[in-house]
């Protein structure tokens, strides 16, 4: 297993969402969604997903949950894989299907997925969990991603990083983040993801440049992110916990 965190993650409290902040209804900011980040960051983001998909999996039925606008979905699936993308807002795959009515969306819910045991050989998520928020529905939902993996196939899980001091001040800039949202600790998804009979493969934080970094200082930016990704205990401090498991060939379906 490829790891560059094994040290036990910082406790955070396990509570729900503040009763006091609703939690984002995401078709009614699906239209101005792909607008609410700079195209260059986002471009940035994306081609690093797609670059990490790419080196460690192989092309194959996948499930992109919590799809959104299908940003990734079509990189994902131009590039050979056979992506089906699920939301369960019904204007964010809208979007998706103007865009791209050859990928079929399926409307669910992450924690009661609509598909039989063993479909796909990936199913990931990215910037999702927290947005799930509660633990026993990011539990219930991890677990179903591994329920609906085949045995050896993969699960992957890109979040948001509890430990990047900045996520707080960004998150509140966005119009698909309200104040219900919680960072999900790294040790959650992996036992989430051990419930469901997976196991790690390559667990590792990455990504460091600002959501609203500017243009001009992208370069800087992205020098700057790959220098922490490789230093040791610094590399804490990245934007993302990006988490790979294999399903085990023995888990029971």
């Amino acid at each position: 297993m490829s790891r560059t965190t094994l040290e036990p993650t910082a406790t955070t409290t396990r509570t729900s969402p503040s009763q006091t902040a609703a939690q984002t209804d995401f078709d009614e900011v699906a239209e101005a969604y792909d607008e609410s980040l700079p195209a260059h960051v986002v471009e940035h983001y994306l081609a690093k997903r797609l670059t990490f998909i790419r080196e460690h999996t192989r092309p194959g039925p996948t499930l992109d949950l919590g799809c959104g606008t299908g940003l990734l979905a079509e990189r994902v699936s131009d590039a050979g894989y056979a992506v089906t993308p699920l939301d369960p807002f019904r204007g964010m795959l809208r979007v998706l299907g103007r865009r791209r009515p050859d990928l079929p969306a399926v409307q669910a819910s992450g924690t009661s997925l609509p598909f039989p045991d063993r479909t796909f050989a990936l199913t990931y998520c990215v910037a999702v969990m927290h947005h799930v928020a509660d633990p026993d529905a990011v539990r219930q939902t991890l677990i179903e991603m591994v329920r609906v993996t085949r045995p050896g196939g993969h699960v992957l899980v890109w979040d948001h990083n509890p430990r990047n001091p900045y996520w707080p001040l960004l998150m509140q800039r966005v119009p698909q983040d309200t104040g219900a949202e919680r960072l999900i600790p790294e040790q959650e998804i992996l036992d989430g993801l051990a419930a469901g009979g997976a196991r790690p493969l390559v667990v590792k934080p990455l990504g460091l440049v600002p959501d609203f970094a500017p243009r001009r200082l992208l370069p800087v930016a992205t020098g700057l992110e790959r220098l922490v990704e490789h230093a040791p205990l610094l590399n804490r401090l990245c934007a993302h916990n990006v988490i790979l498991a294999v399903k085990d060939g023995r888990a029971a379906t």
